[in-house]
C-alpha cells in the first residue's frame, strides 16, 4: 500500500497575501480522496522526531536556536516565514514524515510526504521556506540504521538544492543531482556531485531528453539502494518563480519517468513535494496530485 505522510500542522497560518501557497498542503490529500487516488488507510500522521537525528545534519546550536526562537532577524528574513513555535514544530514534524517515509518505502518500494523538499535549509542555518532539511535528514537516519549504504537524492525541483549540496559535500556515501533553472535563485549556487543547469524557458523536449540521458547513466554509475525523489512542480511554465517553460503534462512525464524507473530497478524511492508557486493554486494541486496517481498506477 502507498503511504503518505500527513498531518494537519502542515497548512501552518501566514500573513495574509504571503506568497508560500500554504493551501496546497490541505487541498492536495482532499483531492486524492475526493478522486479516489487514495483512501484514509494510505495516509499516515508523522509526529515529532528525536532530535538526534535532526542534529546529525544540523549543527546542535542552530537547531537549538530555532527550537527557542532565537535565530537573529537578518537569519530569519532569509527563512521568509515569521518565526512561531508551531512553524518550528511543522518543521520537525515534517522531517519525521520523511524518516518514517523512509521505512515504509524499504518495505512498499515507494512512500511519499505531502511536504518536505526542504533543500535550502544547510548544516547552519536556513533560507527559502526552509529550515531543517527533511531528505538529509531521511538519509542520514538510513545510514544510522544500516538501511542503504549508498544514497541518490534527485532533486528536480526549479532551484537548485544548495542546502542539500553544501550538507553532503564532502560525503561519497550519498550522490547529490540537481537539475534547475541556471538564473533561478539561488544566485549563488553550491557544487552538487551533478548540476544540470537549464537554460530559460526551457521545454518539454529538452528537459525529458536530458533526463532520461542522464538518471539511468547516474544509477548505474553509482549503484544507489536507496533514492530521494524532490518532485517539484515549480518548472512548470506558469510557475511565478520559476524559469521553466514545461507543460503540466511534462511535469507528469518526469514523474512518470523517474518513478518507473526505479521500479524497474527495484530502487526504494521516497518523494517529497518541494515547490510549485503557479498563481492558480488548483494548477499545483493538479501537478503534485499526478505524482500520486503515478505511484499507485506504476507500483500499485
Amino acid at each position: 500500500m502507498l503511504k503518505i505522510a500527513y498531518h494537519p500542522i502542515y497548512k501552518h497560518s501566514l500573513p495574509e497575501g504571503h506568497r508560500f501557497p500554504m493551501l496546497k498542503y490541505e487541498l492536495l490529500p482532499k483531492q486524492l480522496l475526493h478522486e479516489g487516488t487514495c483512501t484514509a488507510e494510505n495516509f499516515f500522521e508523522p509526529e515529532i522526531p528525536n532530535d538526534k537525528y535532526i542534529v546529525a545534519v544540523h549543527e546542535p546550536e542552530y537547531f537549538y536556536d530555532l527550537l527557542n526562537l532565537k535565530i537573529s532577524s537578518r537569519d530569519a528574513r532569509k527563512i521568509g516565514f515569521p518565526l512561531t513555535e508551531d512553524l518550528i514544530e511543522r518543521e520537525r514534524i515534517i522531517a519525521d514524515g520523511t524518516i518514517q517515509a523512509c521505512r515504509f518505502a524499504i518495505e512498499n518500494g515507494i512512500a511519499m510526504n505531502i511536504a518536505g523538499g526542504t533543500h535550502h535549509a544547510y548544516t547552519d542555518h536556513g533560507e527559502a521556506f526552509c529550515m531543517l532539511n527533511d531528505q538529509a535528514i531521511g538519509a542520514r537516519y538510513l545510514q544510522a540504521h544500516q538501511l542503504a549504504k549508498k544514497i541518490l537524492i534527485v532533486d528536480l525541483d526549479v532551484h537548485q538544492g544548495n542546502g542539500t549540496a553544501e550538507i553532503f559535500g564532502n560525503d561519497t556515501s550519498v550522490f547529490t543531482f540537481s537539475m534547475h533553472g541556471a538564473s533561478n535563485y539561488p544566485f549563488k549556487k553550491e557544487r552538487s556531485d551533478l548540476d544540470i543547469p537549464l537554460a530559460k524557458y526551457t521545454d518539454d523536449t529538452t528537459y525529458l531528453s536530458l533526463l532520461k540521458q542522464t538518471l539511468p547513466r547516474l544509477i548505474s554509475e553509482e549503484k544507489p539502494d536507496f533514492i530521494f525523489y524532490l518532485a517539484g512542480v515549480d518548472i512548470i511554465g506558469s510557475d511565478k518563480l520559476g524559469t521553466l517553460a514545461l507543460s503540466i503534462d511534462g511535469c507528469k512525464e518526469r514523474d512518470a519517468f523517474v518513478l518507473e524507473t526505479c521500479h524497474r530497478l527495484q530502487i526504494p524511492v521516497q518523494c517529497s513535494m518541494g515547490g510549485g508557486y503557479s498563481p492558480a493554486i488548483k494548477t499545483i494541486v493538479e501537478a503534485h496530485a499526478n505524482t500520486y496517481r503515478l505511484a499507485q498506477q506504476i507500483y500499485f
